[in-house]
């Protein structure tokens, strides 16, 4: 996620610099010998555009919710302004997207649709403090980063949205066009979109990022904040027994301490990736707060 603030800056040589910081260790085979062992990351020299609809994203709250001690002021949205321009500016620009890919870059889908939320957040936040021009020059950028969404994202073969502008991929993120009110849990174009990252993704009680061929070769273990995805978009679109079932089920795989792994092999079951991983906990969380009944139920 640090990828983004290298977007602000010149471009640097991604091949000079991923040898500098990033290189093979020859002599260690690696866990269980799946290898190779790398020192250091090269990921500083990609560039992620989705970073600045999650900053928007994260700081909306601020501004609606009375309960804050300290909410945010004219201040706070001048500032996040600035954040919003980057985010229009790169709306329809490549990078490596959420997953990080090295090798290629792509007008992703799930970065498109977060500059369009950081604008639409923008525009709310500007009708929440009296700003009418503000609020009509965030919605006119807002419509027009949809439109572009809306046109460059859709896989007419399918009748539904790709991961890519121009591309019909896969991707487990399409699913959060709901989450983040791109799209309506019953608008068409999301079932269809729905129907095809399931049927395409999904490994029984798991979820792949993706299905094809990476960096690194073919996916192997399922991403579990992906399947927590999953989960969210089950019961959005009214298979709420399936997504509470398939919820239990990711609570049998903590470990002891309460924790979870990023991945998990989707044949064996087992814990894989980087632990714990924040992501999945996150996930974890979100899905609890989303399946539990509201307080106003309880008698």
């Amino acid at each position: 996620m640090l990828g983004w603030l290298r977007s602000l800056s010149d471009p640097l040589s991604s091949a000079t610099n991923a040898a500098r910081w990033e290189n093979v260790a020859e002599a260690l085979a690696g866990y269980r010998g799946m290898g190779p062992v790398r020192v250091g990351n090269a990921a500083y020299t990609q560039i992620q555009h989705d970073a600045y609809g999650q900053i928007i994203l994260s700081n909306a709250q601020a501004f609606f919710d009375d309960r804050l001690l300290r909410p945010a002021t004219h201040e706070d949205f001048l500032s996040l302004e600035k954040v919003g321009e980057r985010a229009w500016q790169m709306h329809d620009q490549p990078d490596a997207g959420l997953w990080e890919f090295r090798t290629r870059t792509s007008v992703h889908t799930y970065s498109a649709v977060m500059s369009w939320a950081a604008c639409d957040r923008l525009c709310n936040i500007s009708g929440r403090l009296g700003l009418p021009e503000r609020e009509r020059f965030w919605r006119e950028r807002a419509d027009k980063v949809r439109a572009t969404i809306e046109r460059e994202a859709w896989y007419a073969p399918e009748a539904r949205f790709g991961a890519t502008f121009g591309g019909g991929e896969l991707d487990a993120s399409l699913l959060q066009l709901v989450d983040m009110r791109f799209l309506a849990p019953d608008d068409p174009r999301f079932r269809a979109t729905f129907e095809a990252v399931e049927k395409g993704l999904r490994r029984g009680e798991h979820m792949l990022r993706y299905a094809s061929e990476d960096d690194f070769g073919l996916p192997e273990t399922a991403f579990n904040f992906c399947t927590f995805w999953l989960i969210e978009a089950l019961h959005l679109v009214g298979r709420g027994e399936e997504a509470r079932a398939l919820y239990e089920k990711m609570l049998e795989r903590l470990t002891p301490a309460g924790l979870l792994s990023e991945d998990t092999d989707f044949v064996s079951g087992e814990l894989w990736g980087n632990y714990p991983q924040t992501y999945s906990l996150v996930g974890l969380i979100n899905c609890a707060g989303l399946l539990s009944r509201p307080w106003t139920s309880v008698r």
